[in-house]
């Protein structure tokens, strides 16, 4: 007898464990969802890891004005850059997960995973994918005194003068130095990488013949190919781009490359559900808009639609991608 008392007292703690559990866990719920509702009620901060001005910070406050419209409430672009987009990337790691700080991702988060030796978080881990916006091309271009025309040309010349080429990038990490990377180890060529402080004083060596080759993002260089001050030989996405039609892929000549730089948004883990889903559908609706699609189109994007989980795939297998590419060019950064 007494040990069915204490069989039942047991089982009657552990019934009231559990409905107060199961409570906090439906207030937990209802709190979110009240939130989720709510949102926005203040403003909301999207935060670029970038100076003012580049395609990074151009797509921010093309959708933060769109998100703005729609949702009756200012999106902040904020611009912290530093440390290959790290800090910027950190701070919103560390904000609340509640929706009103957002990150602009950029391929320099897929990159940074492993190129860096130390970082303050895990990029896969920490920040819960939103939506993508636009994948834009890197361009395979050279200098009009490289007398190559093709893929396959550049290919034979720098095999028949080695050591004599130099291949620019616009720094250390970045999606133009990785796709040039991913072209050597896929080529086995030597070419020796000259780093820049950015796009405009790489391009300025490589009009003036100082360098020979570079993947620049299609942006920076559509108006000097399309005026002949450089040579266009392939785009490195897998399909050719819109406005170079006439200008082939890399993979034409060399099965499997693809290197994108692509714009999107991430919020801190742990961020509503509800939220996520909200933001995702916005941005989705904005890539159906005309006027909105002729502006990401001036910046050579290609709008790219999806759920948040199409989302995470991609910058999981991006991830992947270039952790391969850094192991092989033995690339690090403290």
């Amino acid at each position: 007898m007494r040990r069915l008392r204490h069989r039942i007292s047991v089982l009657a703690s552990r019934a009231a464990v559990a409905l107060v559990g199961g409570m906090l866990f439906m207030a937990s719920a209802a709190t979110n969802g009240a939130l989720a509702l709510d949102y926005p009620n203040r403003p909301v901060h999207i935060i670029v890891g970038y100076p003012a001005g580049g395609s990074t910070d151009i797509v921010a406050r093309l959708i933060g004005n769109w998100l703005s419209e729609r949702l009756k409430q200012t999106f902040i672009v904020e611009n912290r850059p530093g440390a290959g987009n790290n800090i910027g990337t950190e701070a919103v790691v560390k904000a609340a997960p509640d929706g009103y700080t957002m990150l602009l991702i950029n391929p320099a988060n897929t990159v940074n995973a492993s190129l860096y030796k130390k970082l303050n978080f895990v990029f896969l881990r920490d920040i819960d994918p939103v939506a993508n916006v636009i994948q834009v091309p890197n361009v395979m271009e050279v200098s009009p005194s490289v007398p190559v025309h093709t893929v396959a040309e550049f290919i034979a010349y720098v095999k028949a003068n080695p050591d004599k080429i130099n291949i620019a990038s616009s720094g250390n990490g970045t999606s133009i130095h990785l796709t040039g990377e991913l072209f050597k180890m896929m080529t086995g060529l030597k070419i020796t990488h000259i780093p820049y402080k950015g796009s405009a004083p790489m391009l300025t060596d490589l009009l003036g013949g100082q360098v020979q080759v570079t993947f620049d993002n299609l942006p920076s260089s559509i108006a000097h190919i399309r005026a002949g001050k450089l040579r266009a030989l392939a785009v490195s996405t897998t399909k050719r781009s819109p406005e170079l039609p006439d200008v082939p892929t890399v993979a034409e000549t060399i099965p499997g490359f693809e290197a994108v730089a692509f714009f999107g948004f991430g919020v801190p883990h742990g961020t509503p559900k509800e939220i996520v889903d909200l933001l995702n559908k916005e941005i989705n609706l904005a890539l159906k808009d005309a006027s909105l699609l002729a502006k990401l189109k001036d910046l050579g994007g290609v709008a790219d639609p999806g759920t948040p989980a199409d989302y995470a795939k991609f910058l999981a297998a991006e991830t992947a991608k270039w952790e391969k590419v850094v192991h092989a060019a033995n690339l690090s950064v403290e």
